[in-house]
């Protein structure tokens, strides 16, 4: 494991590794698990140190508490999002404004290995940095979405545009335009996509848990082939994904996990499997 990775020393997130799963735990629910600068860092190092450790297969990402999952920047004056900076002119009464949720993301981190996310309670405003880049998203019940920006003056622009790809346009109009008048609950977040499942507050866990270690349990070289070529045609269009599909076959593809895939073919053992 990299050295510099010390999950013992974190302030804000909990680590651990179990079933070669990763498990990321947002642990500031005093503030309704708002993301500060330290959480950025720490949850930064996480995803860049998961790329290095192979016995992290998959990785599940839940929060701490029972009323939310992450309400966005933490605006208790712990993060300065706006910089004053000086223009071509001298004079300094124009702002530059740093994205502070930019590296929240696994993929913004470079990380290829399926992440599952677990939402309970209010997910909303920058909590949609994780959403967006999350391979699967299940939800509890009493999960709510909605994004409060523009009810305070404040423009939404990364998060609608990584969102953009998660669910349809029209919806992502209205989700971000209503800014705080409206929450999108459980069951609308699975009738338009943004969730795959929604279960009680009680299975949450279980159920996210069941389908981390599944995915772990498969040829990891396989599952992060197959990761990647999802995520090529959904940023590049299919024509330009196809494009790349031979390069990405290629170093998926290893002849050791198809013989032992071959061979538990052949056994005619079947899974034990669940329906949906």
């Amino acid at each position: 494991m990299d050295t510099l990775f010390d999950p013992s020393t974190y302030e804000t997130i909990s680590v651990e590794i179990r079933n070669n799963v990763g498990i990321v735990t947002l642990n500031r629910p005093d503030v309704l698990n708002a993301f500060n600068d330290t959480m950025c860092a720490e949850i930064k190092n996480t995803w860049r140190a998961f790329r290095e450790i192979d016995e992290v297969r998959t990785i599940l990402l839940t929060a701490a508490g029972q009323k939310a999952f992450c309400v966005g920047i933490d605006r208790s004056g712990e993060m300065s999002a706006l910089e004053e900076t000086e223009n071509l002119y001298g004079t300094s009464n124009n702002y530059m404004y740093n994205d502070p949720g930019d590296d929240l993301g696994p993929k913004s981190c470079d990380l290829w290995k399926p992440v599952i996310c677990a939402v309970n309670g209010m997910c909303c405003g920058g909590a949609f940095y994780f959403l967006a880049e999350c391979d699967i998203v299940l939800a509890s019940e009493n999960a709510s979405f909605f994004d409060p920006h523009v009810t305070y003056g404040m423009p939404a622009v990364y998060e609608p545009m990584k969102m953009t790809q998660r669910i349809p346009l029209g919806e992502i109009l209205r989700l971000t335009l209503m800014g705080n008048h409206e929450r999108i609950s459980a069951d609308t977040a699975l009738r338009i996509g943004l969730i795959s499942e929604v279960t009680s507050i009680d299975d949450l866990q279980e159920k996210a848990a069941w389908i981390a270690e599944t995915i772990a349990s498969q040829p990891p070289i396989a599952v992060q082939a197959s990761l990647r070529a999802i995520w090529a045609a959904n940023d590049l269009g299919r024509l330009d994904a196809l494009s790349l599909a031979p390069s990405i076959l290629t170093s998926g593809m290893s002849k050791s996990a198809m013989k032992a895939g071959q061979e538990v073919f052949e056994s005619g053992e079947r899974l034990n499997y669940r329906t949906r």
